[in-house]
């Protein structure tokens, strides 16, 4: 066993094991308090949550509580290891919601491969949440599970792996094009993997201007077709009628890179090929579909992201989840949905032409930083955050009528 696995395995399991913990909120110390916290005190908030279900949100801590659900279909980078193999990476979640966000959360792990079997258990225990964070699900069933339990409940159903990793795709890649001289209307696209985060980045980019006819989608059979036999609906969503077969020739003249697959995947004569000026977001963890050193080689001009903390312009989803569940708990959201995607898109591309905090620059050992190639997106350690971009979700949340409160008098204007 090396060093960094034993590591691993001693944070988890000492000095006691996981990563979470229970911690009562009200005093607990006296028979009155006994007497309200239980019997016969607990009855008075009973009845007030059975006149009026919103009164949940007054009387117990659903207002600040998520739910972080896996079947372990897709973890990580491990495939499908199974419900209870994912509990170490929906605890680490958990961790990451109340370390930046202050959200509680109760990490569930389900043992229910076929998306039925999982949407009725999360349906039928999703009324004790402010809203779910649906984790590491494979494709295709993701797309359906998220859109049945939007459809079934009335609180935020968030699948990180599809909308956080397009939000902070999309902001980066707003700002990389545009450090670039170039728009995302004209940007010809190449994006290799056709799973849940492919998908989404791909569908918020055309939110945003983006066209299909300029969007190449490649999976283990080269570029996507409408002549495909048996093509399910979210890859014929970006299917061409023509054009490159393979991701080499996709890749012949692109503006853009977008790896959601696998490690190695790109050569350097790909990277060669591409147009002048290109972006490169290789987000395969922990190995990318190129190294940057390689990219780098034969490439001066191009601006390159990864998932690694190690290289410069890190694709963290730490610098949306958290944010965006806060923004959406705090006016008690029925849902999370584009309107909401794009304001924390904005909020974020916006945050990383600010100056760079002192506390910032220490942290990474830095003297300057700023906006600019190696600087496309603020930093998860960014103090900012939990002030810029909970404020836009919230707005956007009121300002399109999925709210059940007012934007809140504590945020800014």
């Amino acid at each position: 066993m090396n060093d960094r696995v034993k590591a691993a395995l001693d944070y988890h399991e000492k000095p006691q094991p996981g990563k979470l913990a229970i911690a009562v909120t009200k005093p607990f110390t006296t028979p009155a308090e006994l007497a309200l916290a239980y019997t016969p005190g607990v009855a008075e908030p009973v009845k007030a949550i059975m006149e009026n279900r919103d009164d949940a949100y007054r009387y117990t801590s659903k207002g600040n509580l998520v739910a972080v659900i896996s079947n372990g279909t897709a973890v990580l980078g491990l495939g499908n290891a199974g419900a209870l193999a994912s509990k170490p990476v929906m605890e680490g979640k958990a961790v990451l919601f109340k370390k930046f966000a202050d959200v509680d959360v109760f990490d569930i792990e389900v043992e229910a491969p076929e998306p039925q079997d999982f949407i009725d258990t999360v349906a039928r225990i999703g009324c004790t949440f402010g809203g779910i964070n649906l984790e590491d699900i494979a494709a295709p069933h993701c797309f359906e599970i998220e859109r049945v339990l939007q459809d079934k409940l009335d609180i935020p159903i968030f699948h990180d792996d599809q909308h956080g990793t397009a939000i902070i795709v999309v902001a980066g890649l707003l700002n990389a094009l545009e450090l670039q001289g170039k728009t995302l209307e004209d940007a010809r696209i190449v994006c290799l993997g056709a799973g849940a985060a492919g998908i989404a980045s791909l569908r918020l980019c055309v939110e945003l201007g983006a066209r299909k006819d300029n969007i190449f989608v490649v999976d283990r059979k080269g570029v996507i077709h409408s002549d495909r036999e048996n093509l399910v609906d979210f890859k014929a969503e970006f299917a061409q009628n023509g054009g490159p077969q393979t991701l080499a020739e996709a890749m012949d003249g692109a503006d853009v890179f977008i790896g959601v697959s696998g490690p190695g995947l790109v050569t350097p004569d790909m990277v060669r090929a591409m147009a002048p000026k290109p972006v490169v977001f290789a987000l395969s963890n922990p190995v990318p579909e190129i190294m940057p050193d390689e990219a780098n080689a034969v490439r001066d001009d191009l601006i390159m992201a990864t998932g690694r903390s190690d290289f410069p312009n890190q694709v963290n989803n730490v610098l949306g989840f958290p944010f965006i569940f806060r923004g959406a708990l705090d006016v008690r959201a029925r849902g999370i949905n584009t309107q909401m995607h794009l304001a924390a898109v904005h909020a974020l591309r916006q945050l990383a032409r600010e100056p760079v905090p002192n506390s910032v620059l220490e942290a990474y050992g830095r003297g300057a930083w700023g906006f600019g190639p190696d600087y496309i997106l603020p930093t998860p350690l960014d103090p900012r955050l939990i002030d810029v971009v909970p404020a836009a979700v919230a707005r956007a949340a009121v300002d399109s009528g999925i709210a059940r409160t007012d934007y809140p008098a504590h945020y800014p204007e």
